[in-house]
């Protein structure tokens, strides 16, 4: 496979390639990312060409200014490059440029002096009520082994039924679940605890699953267990959603985590108030939470749209 052609001096190639090797050998960068990185500086490179009037050297990267970056970033907006698509491409660059920092051939104060263009906020994608109730439904469960249909049933109802994460689910142990109680004392992100309500739902498909599951964890022991008794792990659960999507015919936004999305969203259509869904998901600051009123709002719209008689 021939490697791509990249305009700029022999001094520039050959750090480039020392710093390739950095990101691959030393740093374990994913061979996407550091595919990326490398096509992000190649168009750099092939900007300056252009840019400087030939193949750029390192002296000419050492004198590099915020205004030759941004002039790089509105070409590639110019050809259409998005906000996500600018940002890596800055990151890719200003990694280069730290490579060449940490040689003392290069200052990379104006890389990192540069804004990456703002990221637009991408709304969570919730599920519709009648459908976040068919994937926790235990009967709509895809596993032919009844223990396994029932522990999806009982994960995917605390996402939906409690607001959980996945990683607070996976993470209770049978101390966690009150004999009596209504309540759940969850520990999320940050080490920060919250309380959360346990619905009958929850209570119900967690009991079945107990009932049935042939393995009797520690009772301080992660309470969902694989197939061969270990610890549950995301990926399954992840797994057994996009069976479910197929089955039931659910959009690719289907996740375990819009299940959590989706808690949200239809406490706040129901007249939830935002601080109470703030504690209830753990967020550590209010505008996190806020997403969701656009949510609404979006729904409110797309409905405004259909049946409005002058929409």
């Amino acid at each position: 496979m021939e490697k791509p052609l990249v305009f700029a001096a022999p001094d520039v190639i050959a750090e480039q390639q020392r710093w390739l090797a950095q990101l691959t050998e030393e740093r374990r960068l994913a061979d996407k990312t550091a595919e990326a990185y490398e096509r992000d500086l190649r168009q750099f490179l092939g900007f300056l060409t252009l840019h400087l009037g030939g193949p750029p050297k390192i002296s000419d990267l050492a004198d590099l200014r915020p205004l030759d970056l941004r002039a790089f970033m509105a070409e590639r907006r110019r050809e259409g490059a998005g906000a996500r698509t600018l940002g890596r491409g800055l990151a890719g660059v200003r990694s280069f440029l730290r490579h060449l920092e940490r040689k003392g051939l290069a200052n990379a104060a104006g890389a990192a002096a540069t804004r990456a263009p703002k990221q637009p906020k991408s709304l969570p994608k919730p599920l519709s009520a009648r459908d976040a109730r068919r994937v926790i439904d235990a009967d709509l469960q895809l596993s032919d082994e009844p223990w396994i249909a029932a522990r999806d049933a009982a994960v995917l109802t605390l996402l939906y039924g409690c607001g959980l994460r996945i990683s607070e689910a996976l993470g209770l142990t049978r101390n966690d679940i009150p004999r009596d109680g209504e309540t759940l004392r969850i520990t999320g992100k940050g080490g920060k605890t919250r309380i959360v309500p346990l619905l009958p739902i929850a209570r119900s498909a967690i009991n079945d699953y107990l009932e049935l599951c042939p393995f009797r964890p520690a009772a301080d022991a992660p309470m969902f267990r694989g197939a061969r008794g270990g610890p549950l792990q995301p990926a399954i659960v992840q797994k057994a959603m996009r069976a479910l999507r197929s089955a039931l015919d659910l959009p690719d936004t289907a996740t375990p985590h819009a299940l959590r999305h989706s808690f949200a969203t239809h406490l706040l259509a129901g007249g939830g108030d935002l601080r109470t869904i703030q504690e209830l998901l753990g967020h550590a600051s209010l505008s996190t939470t806020q997403v969701y009123t656009g949510v609404e709002t979006s729904r409110l719209l797309e409905i405004y749209d259909r049946a409005h008689p002058r929409a």
